[in-house]
C-alpha cells in the first residue's frame, strides 16, 4: 500500500498573496535599512547574487511544498509548469524588499557618490539579499495562515 500526500481542496486565492505579503514585508523591513547588507552587496559579485537567488528559490520550494506535508505541486494551478503558489511567494519576496528599499530611498541614502548604474547593480545584489529574509517570513505566513 502506497501512502499518499493529503491533498489541501482549496485553489490558491488572492488572500494567499495577501498571507504572503504579510509575512514578506515583515521580515524584509530590517534588512533592507541595514548599512551592513548595503556593504555585503557591494562586494558581492553578480555571481554570487545569481546563486543567492537560487537558494532563495530553493528554501522557498521547499518551505512551501516540503516542510508542509499536505501540499502537491502537482495539485496546484500552473503557469509553464510551475505552481501559482510559488509564483507568488518569489515575486513577494524580491517585490516586498525591492519596494521597502525604493520607499527609504536606501540605494541613495547607503551609496552616495556612486553612479547610477552601479546603484541599481548593487541595489538587485541587496535585494537577493535580502529576499534570503524575505521568503521565510511570506512562506511561513503562506503556510501557517491557510490551514
Amino acid at each position: 500500500m502506497r501512502l499518499r500526500r493529503p491533498r489541501r481542496p482549496r485553489e490558491f486565492r488572492p488572500a494567499d498573496s495577501a498571507q504572503q505579503i504579510v509575512g514578506g514585508f515583515l521580515l524584509a523591513g530590517p534588512f533592507v535599512v541595514t548599512e551592513e547588507v548595503w556593504d555585503l552587496a557591494g562586494n558581492m559579485s553578480v555571481l554570487q547574487a545569481l546563486a543567492t537567488i537560487a537558494v532563495v528559490s530553493a528554501i522557498g520550494y521547499g518551505a512551501l511544498y516540503t516542510a508542509d506535508t499536505t501540499r502537491d505541486p502537482d495539485a496546484e494551478q500552473e503557469v509553464a509548469g510551475v505552481p501559482i503558489r510559488f509564483i507568488s511567494l518569489l515575486c513577494v519576496a524580491f517585490g516586498s524588499v525591492l519596494i521597502l528599499a525604493l520607499l527609504f530611498d536606501a540605494p541613495d541614502t547607503f551609496l552616495d557618490g556612486t553612479t547610477t548604474a552601479e546603484r541599481a547593480l548593487t541595489t538587485f545584489k541587496a535585494v537577493s539579499v535580502g529576499s534570503v529574509f524575505s521568503i521565510v517570513g511570506a512562506a511561513t505566513a503562506d503556510s501557517v495562515f491557510s490551514k
